[in-house]
């Protein structure tokens, strides 16, 4: 089996959760590797844009971040956050969100502001950005996370973007009208959110990992009975990654464990 690094598999693994034909909202980092993964791989009818306002960018060279001007290259629309945040919240389209957050709770909820008392934080973080916007009006979201027990929390710091709230159907009675966290990608496997009572659960776990791995990570409760192991990435879809997508590894090599939005 061919090597390769927690990047390159968490990249793939959310890449491969994508339809075509969905619309992606691409965040930074991973987030953006994977959404143009799923495009270039999978999706190829899919659509990735940016909260800065590049829709539909042809993505020959890679990004660094949502405000660098390469968003807007071979793009359908160069428009601006207004479209984009309209476009996300557009009730008959399918628009996945990738992000991710320094902090997660079991029904996915995130923080991405600070850790510590939010007027004394002992940590800082850049904020929500176009998160809260995502994890609030878009279909569905892709959230990536280190795989650690100070991330994976019983109780947020501080309370950044709402996934499914307290659980249940909670979030609809607080006024969403869709969407809500689809998966949490992480260095380690794939965490889903039972159809009920929405909790967060191990669905797939990487090579060479254990369940049990997982649950020593994770700060809370995590149900393992429904748990498969992932398919390992192939040769020709990491050749895509490293040779078509970032060859320059602008994303690939940056080993920064923050987490990425």
């Amino acid at each position: 089996m061919e090597s390769y690094t927690s990047r390159e598999i968490m990249s793939i693994i959310a890449g491969r959760l994508v339809n075509d034909g969905d619309i992606l909202f691409a965040g930074t980092g991973v987030s953006l590797l994977a959404a143009s993964a799923a495009k270039r791989i999978y999706a190829p009818q899919s659509v990735v844009f940016f909260e800065t306002g590049g829709i539909d960018p042809s993505l020959d060279e890679l990004p660094m971040a949502v405000a660098d001007s390469r968003v807007m290259t071979g793009s359908s629309i160069n428009a601006g956050l207004g479209e984009s945040l309209s476009l996300l919240a557009h009730p008959k389209l399918r628009t996945i969100g990738f992000i991710g957050a320094a902090q997660i709770d079991r029904f996915g909820n995130v923080n991405s502001t600070c850790l510590g008392d939010y007027h004394k934080p002992s940590v800082r973080f850049p904020g929500a950005g176009g998160a809260c916007d995502a994890l609030s009006f878009a279909f569905g979201m892709i959230i990536f996370m280190s795989h650690e027990k100070r991330r994976f929390v019983e109780k947020l710091d501080y309370l950044t973007s709402p996934g499914w709230l307290t659980g249940g159907d909670s979030r609809r009675r607080a006024g969403y009208k869709r969407g809500g966290p689809m998966a949490v990608v992480t260095n380690m496997g794939i965490m889903k959110f039972d159809e009920v009572t929405r909790e967060m659960y191990l669905a797939e776990y990487y090579p060479g990992v254990t369940p049990e791995t997982i649950a020593e990570n994770t700060g809370f409760a995590l149900d393992l009975s429904r748990a498969l192991p992932s398919a390992p990435p192939t040769g020709e879809e990491l050749r895509i990654l490293r040779e078509e997508i970032d060859p320059q590894r602008l994303i690939l090599e940056n080993s920064s464990k923050q987490a990425d939005g």
